[in-house]
């Protein structure tokens, strides 16, 4: 049985630390054998929740954006590696307007519930608010009723920008993406 994981970078910047961090963690993910996907906020158009109550009655949000594909993209896959720079303390505005939106998949019948989660935030210093995004990321995760993977030691992969040569937040973001699949693996 192949098992899919999706990395999902909530950076607004193409090909910033973000979308290079979800690179090295898929590669690592097809090395062990899964299936991978990716979604980059950078690339796609997500507009925040209204709350307008559609998706209570409806399995479908009347928003009309690239939402519509990405929730095909959540269903169908087994477990995630979100990453999202720190923005004021917390993640960004784009990867919160996604969490949002996945109301939908929470109403419908915790389509989300069980899958994997490990997060990776990206600050401007090692003390630059990592540890509270990565809290937001778990906090989306535990609320679908994920199971929530840290990096072996803490709470996921902590790294600060330039990533290539911060070597302390590369560790902890392969120790992250390693637990995210030996998690995976109990379920084969």
């Amino acid at each position: 049985m192949s098992m899919k994981i999706t990395g999902i970078s909530g950076s607004p910047n193409a090909r910033g630390n973000n979308e290079r961090i979800i690179e090295l963690a898929l590669s690592i993910a097809e090395e062990k054998g899964y299936e991978t996907d990716k979604i980059l906020l950078s690339k796609l158009k997500i507009l925040p929740c209204t709350d307008c109550g559609t998706c209570r009655t409806a399995k479908e949000c009347p928003i009309d954006d690239d939402m519509t594909d990405i929730y095909e993209k959540l269903e169908t896959s087994d477990a995630f590696i979100v990453t999202s720079p720190v923005f004021f303390g917390s993640m960004s505005a784009q990867l919160k307007a996604l969490f949002d939106r996945t109301i939908l998949l929470r109403r419908n019948g915790f389509l989300l519930k069980g899958k994997v989660g490990g997060a990776i935030a990206v600050g401007g210093s090692r003390n630059g608010g990592q540890e509270f995004t990565i809290n937001a990321i778990h906090s989306w995760m535990h609320i679908h009723g994920m199971l929530v993977a840290g990096d072996m030691a803490h709470f996921g992969g902590i790294a600060v920008k330039p990533v290539e040569s911060d070597e302390v937040g590369l560790k902890t973001v392969k120790d992250t993406v390693n637990m995210i699949c030996e998690t995976l693996a109990r379920f084969k």
